[in-house]
């Protein structure tokens, strides 16, 4: 099986066809993804709240980005590894992005970027895909302007954002992103720009007519409990099971019955004979 393309991806929207994607940040999740037969990997910085404990994303670095980058690269064969360029490491200018673009690729392994924005952002995009260096583009709800956006709200219900979120869209494409993750907007809003756009888009939060999906992997499967987005969809309820077992675990280890003789190794009673002087 051969590793998923961007070239792909545009074959897989002109077909129809809708494209699964989900975060991975460790070697064991992105083995994982890649036998379910995951096509996109995003190595998001969405891990500063689910690994690393923040509060947002803003404190996450490149150095993390390229850690845990590094870990899914040696899980995953075959899909397309998307690494998020993590906040203020392209906003300062072009020449900043395009470096820290390169250090994904060549340090961490990914195959594409990710960042945030859509007409300001624009003329980095194209500074980057010029360099050869694919981006995937993310609008709408933008998680790094938490804090000028006063929390994680839907936007583009008023007119005025509709028509933000839609130029952003154009924009990002016009400047060579080859898709966009569309984040916590309305659903129609999310149709009307997947009907004009070339590119693929990945909703999140953003209803059921953009061409494929990204989700969290920890809210996926019911592993992060602290908040619960009102557009996932829980497939498993892991918290629940691991507290269950490391519960049992600890309840068995306390009573003595684990490790049982099937946990443990066996010895030759005559070598035990000959300690016996110690």
């Amino acid at each position: 099986m051969a590793r998923t393309t961007v070239r792909q991806l545009a074959e897989m929207k002109e077909r129809g066809e809708r494209i699964p994607m989900i975060t991975a940040y460790d070697y064991t999740t992105a083995a994982l993804a890649d036998s379910a037969g995951i096509p996109v990997v995003l190595v998001g910085d969405s891990l500063g709240m689910v690994v690393l404990g923040y509060e947002s994303t803003i404190p996450v670095t490149m150095d993390d980005i390229i850690h845990h980058t590094r870990m899914v690269g040696r899980g995953n064969k075959n899909s397309l590894i998307v690494a998020d360029l993590p906040f203020m490491s392209y906003q300062v200018e072009p020449a900043q992005a395009l470096r820290n673009a390169a250090r994904l690729l060549q340090e961490g392994g990914a195959h594409t970027v990710k960042l945030e924005g859509g007409e300001s952002i624009a003329p980095t995009i194209q500074r980057i895909v010029d360099c050869d260096i694919p981006v995937m583009a993310h609008i709408g709800v933008t998680p790094q302007s938490v804090n000028a956006f006063g929390g994680y709200r839907v936007r583009g219900r008023s007119a005025e954002q509709a028509r933000q979120i839609a130029k952003d869209a154009l924009a990002v494409e016009a400047a060579g992103a080859y898709a966009v993750v569309l984040e916590l907007v309305p659903a129609p809003l999310a149709k009307f720009i997947t009907e004009r756009l070339t590119i693929p888009t990945i909703g999140i939060g953003a209803g059921p007519w953009c061409d494929g999906q990204v989700q969290v992997l920890h809210d996926l499967l019911g592993l992060f409990t602290d908040f619960v987005p009102r557009h996932a969809r829980r497939y498993a309820n892991l918290a629940q099971t691991i507290s269950e077992a490391f519960t049992q675990y600890a309840d068995d280890v306390r009573d003595g019955s684990f490790p049982t003789a099937a946990e443990s190794f066996s010895l030759d009673e005559r070598i035990l004979d000959e300690l016996g002087d110690l």
